[in-house]
Order: C-alpha cells, then structure tokens, then sequence
C-alpha cells in the first residue's frame, strides 16, 4: 500500500462567515421616567388644548353663522398642518429607526410599525386636505386641479409640489404592503424617495400657506426640518465610519476577540490561500 506525504501548509477553504452586527440592545425605560414622560406630555397637550380650544370654538361659532363658506377653508390648513406634521413624523420616527436610536427603549417592532401607521395617517389627511379644496368657495377647485399637477387655479407651481409630494409619499407607504413580494432591498431603494416626498410637502407648506409668516408656523416648518436634517447627517456619518470596518470584515470574531486579532488573522489566512 503506498502512502501519498501529506501535503503540508494547505488550507482548508472555509466558508467567509458575515460580520456580527451589534447595536443597542431593548431594555426599555425605568418605570418612573415613563410615568414622568407620560405626566409632562399629559401636561403639554391639556394647556395647549385649555389655552386654545375655547378660542378656537368661539372663531368657528362665529366663521359658522357670518360666513359658512369659510369653515372648509380652515379645514384645509388644519388638516394641512395635520398631514404635515405626522408625514414629518413619519420620516424622523423612520431615521431614528435607521440610526437604532431607538432601540434600547422601544422595541423595533412596534417602532416600525408606529413609523408606517404614522405615515398612513399622513397619507390619508393629506388626501382630506386635497378634498376639503373642493368646498371651499375662495377658488374653484375641481377633481382635475386637484388631481392633475399644474392645474391649480391657486400658486399652480406651489400646489403642485405639494401633488408630487403626495404620489411620492403614496408611493412610500404602498411600498410598506408589497414589502414581502418586492423584497427588501427593492424596498429600500424606493425609501430612499422619503426624503423627496418630505422635501416636497415642507416646500408646498411654506410657499403655498397663507398661514407662513406666522411665528407660529415657522416654528411648524423649522423644528421638524431641522431634525430629520440633523438625523440624516448622523446616519451618514454613522454610516462612513463603520464601512471601513464592514471592509475588514469578512470575518466573525468571537465575543471575547478584539480588533487586534481580526488584523492578525487576515495576513494569515491570505498566506494560506497564496500558498495553494
């Protein structure tokens, strides 16, 4: 029976396993500070609907027997503002998700499914505050204005920001509901049409609202916009800094390896491949 040597310095190919992925983990809120968050939004949303509600229901009395052709109009920018503010939430409550911010107190389920519920709701006052224009007796809005792009009768490039914006965003939160069958990374290409959309709705708000230069509504237009812009910039950032590490990383290190032993294994498994 002959004996073959064996073959020294060959290397047994493996598999190239995928790097860990480790970010925060749920724990979740003590109970006292979710009390105390509960107890401060309690208190923020009972003074400002005590210091403006009665206001509010006495101009509306008032709007309703001097000029009833004027309450469609303030339901236009209310639900303007409405559509405005949960499609901004929408896509900040979406960054936080990217950048897992989140996740060490809400779990990502729930947080996603706030983030497609928040833009539906979007979605659907945005639509209501398209078909209130067709009560109001200041312009004569007809389903083609507004439907068709440009043919506002009213700002007609400003309102037709605003129509892009909205068939972007349909398209966006469709995408929630055929995630499966497009898969996901199809679904985040067309996500990436978020930032549009957001884009879109702040530009039609600001140049098609007869309420911006109210101080009030510049506010409305700045903190949203400077969040989700701040958020971008940190996903960006977080994003170029690991890629470097992503590079490296075509090997898994055990829980208790560091960096150091990632650089020392690399050379040596490419000395095993040069030598086959």
């Amino acid at each position: 029976m002959i004996e073959f040597p064996e073959r020294r310095g060959a290397a047994v190919p493996q598999a190239r396993p995928r790097p860990i992925r480790r970010g925060p983990v749920y724990r979740g809120l003590p109970r006292p500070i979710q009390a105390v968050a509960w107890l401060a939004v309690a208190a923020i949303l009972g003074s400002v609907i005590g210091a403006t509600l009665p206001e509010a229901l006495r101009a509306l009395g008032a709007t309703a027997a001097l000029a009833p052709g004027k309450l469609a109009w303030y339901g236009v920018r209310a639900t303007g503002f409405l559509a405005y503010f949960a499609i901004a939430g929408s896509v900040i409550y979406g960054l936080l998700l990217s950048t897992k911010l989140l996740d060490a107190i809400a779990h990502r389920p729930v947080s996603f499914a706030l983030h497609k519920d928040l833009a539906l709701v979007g979605l659907a006052l945005s639509g209501l505050h398209g078909l209130l224009l067709l009560a109001d007796h200041t312009y004569t809005f007809t389903p083609a204005a507004i439907a068709i792009p440009f043919a506002s009768p009213y700002a007609p490039a400003a309102v037709a920001v605003g129509q892009l914006a909205f068939y972007v965003m349909a398209i966006v939160t469709g995408s929630f509901y055929v995630r499966r069958q497009i898969g996901q990374r199809a679904w985040r290409t067309i996500h990436y049409l978020t930032f549009l959309g957001f884009v879109g709705v702040t530009l039609h708000g600001i140049t098609s609202g007869s309420d911006t230069s109210a101080p009030w509504a510049t506010w409305a237009y700045l903190v949203p916009t400077a969040a989700a812009l701040f958020l971008l910039v940190y996903r960006v950032a977080v994003s170029v800094s690991q890629r470097p590490a992503t590079r490296t990383a075509g090997w898994r290190l055990s829980p208790g390896a560091s960096a150091n032993d990632l650089t020392t294994a690399a050379p040596s498994a490419a000395g095993s491949r040069t030598r086959r």
